[in-house]
């Protein structure tokens, strides 16, 4: 009788850690594919603690994914704690490239061919979320995979711990680096590139 019980609350407790698996991999799926929920605010209230608070000196490659970021700065990219030029192990040095012009995108290979994209002065952040400039919606990409932003004239590619990871020239992009015009970028299934 006692083992009978004994086995009895060992299933019961198997079968609950079972289910608690189960449901931390919904949640974990229904994250990635939808995003978190983010509460907005009203456009007023916004403005007021925009108006409010002192403008902070962030760095864009320290915002948040969602998050906008200043196109221009004046300091160099070398300063920069995240910049290509860091002395960590793994981080290859940018690709060189001279002044970029680059005014669209082009999509070269993948579901989404052909299609192009005017590009603007604001970062631009490439993933699965439907709050991404360029939406790829493939088993290969993240929520918010990428980023290209607009750094002293120059288009530069930011990886954003993806799970697949970005690549410029065949490359895995480790920090952000300038992007040379007509240079293949690669997020999950979907090749692009910057064009005049």
């Amino acid at each position: 009788m006692n083992g009978e019980l004994t086995l009895l609350l060992l299933r019961l407790a198997f079968l609950t850690l079972l289910w608690l698996f189960v449901f931390g991999v919904v949640y974990a799926l229904r994250t990635d594919l939808f995003g978190q929920r983010v509460r907005r605010m009203p456009a007023d209230q916004a403005q007021q603690q925009v108006a409010a608070a002192p403008a902070p000196q962030v760095s864009p490659f320290q915002t948040a994914p969602g998050r906008p970021a200043p196109a221009r700065q004046s300091a160099p990219i070398s300063s920069l704690p995240d910049g290509p030029n860091t002395s960590r192990p793994g981080h290859e040095a940018p690709i060189k490239a001279t002044t970029t012009s680059a005014r669209r995108i082009v999509i070269t290979g993948g579901p989404r061919a052909g299609l192009e994209i005017a590009l603007q002065p604001e970062p631009l952040t490439i993933g699965r979320s439907s709050e991404s400039g360029l939406v790829i919606r493939d088993d290969y990409t993240s929520t918010h995979h990428a980023r290209l932003l607009l750094w002293n004239d120059e288009w530069m590619i930011q990886d954003l711990d993806s799970t697949n990871g970005t690549f410029l020239a065949g490359k895995r992009v480790h920090a952000p680096v300038q992007v040379p015009l007509n240079t293949p970028i690669k997020v999950g299934a979907t090749t692009f590139e910057l064009r005049r």
